[in-house]
């Protein structure tokens, strides 16, 4: 069911339900709005503002934690992702941002097995490779796709491709293959750096 008058946020990044994302306050419109949220203890969405607009799917987020308020209003917030929405309409008579929005739900798709196992082996090579630790086996196992992302920096159009998708098989189709493209790049780097070390020159081409 729709839901007008839903603070928005429209920023230069994407949020994931699950994300936990550090955010510094210091617009007017802005401060209002947090003001609003804490006051009625109520979401806001982040939208991304792209170089081709605002996006229509966002991300509805709670605020965790006022980290620190200044004498000027100025705020430093830690919010989480909660769960996507479409933005159906821009509302303009508050003094923030707002719109008429309704939340997303997924298609009722049954989980495949062999998606997920593949997503969290993958998630943890990368995690293994670029920390040097393994996953916790049990927490692994709990791992949604949006769970594992939020840890990784895809880039803005492989997150908002994500949080447009209504099925968690495609997102854990899409995060498997992030995550190897990833593993890839970090062995290029470990091949490169290792060349480097041994002779003092990185060669391209024919050996």
């Amino acid at each position: 069911m729709p839901e007008g008058d839903f603070p928005l946020f429209p920023l230069g990044i994407v949020a994931l339900p699950g994300e936990l994302i550090p955010l510094h306050i210091f617009e007017e419109r802005y401060k209002t709005m947090i003001n609003a949220c804490l006051e009625r203890e109520h979401e806001f969405g982040i939208v991304w503002l792209s170089d081709d607009g605002l996006r229509e799917i966002g991300c509805a987020c709670s605020i965790d934690q006022v980290l620190e308020r200044m004498e000027d209003g100025r705020l430093n917030l830690l919010v989480r992702g909660t769960r996507p929405f479409r933005v159906l309409e821009r509302q303009g008579h508050l003094p923030y941002p707002a719109g008429l929005i309704e939340f997303v739900e997924d298609r009722a798709d049954t989980l495949d097995p062999d998606l997920a196992t593949a997503a969290h082996e993958a998630y943890a090579e990368l995690v293994k490779r670029a920390t040097d630790r393994d996953p916790d086996p049990e927490e692994l196992a709990g791992m949604s796709a949006y769970a594992m992302a939020a840890t990784v920096d895809f880039g803005l159009d492989a997150k908002q491709g994500l949080l447009d998708m209504r099925s968690e098989n495609a997102r854990l189709r899409l995060v498997t293959r992030l995550f190897r493209a990833a593993i890839k790049r970090l062995e290029l780097v470990d091949r490169v750096q290792e060349r480097a070390q041994s002779n003092g020159k990185v060669r391209f081409g024919a050996a």
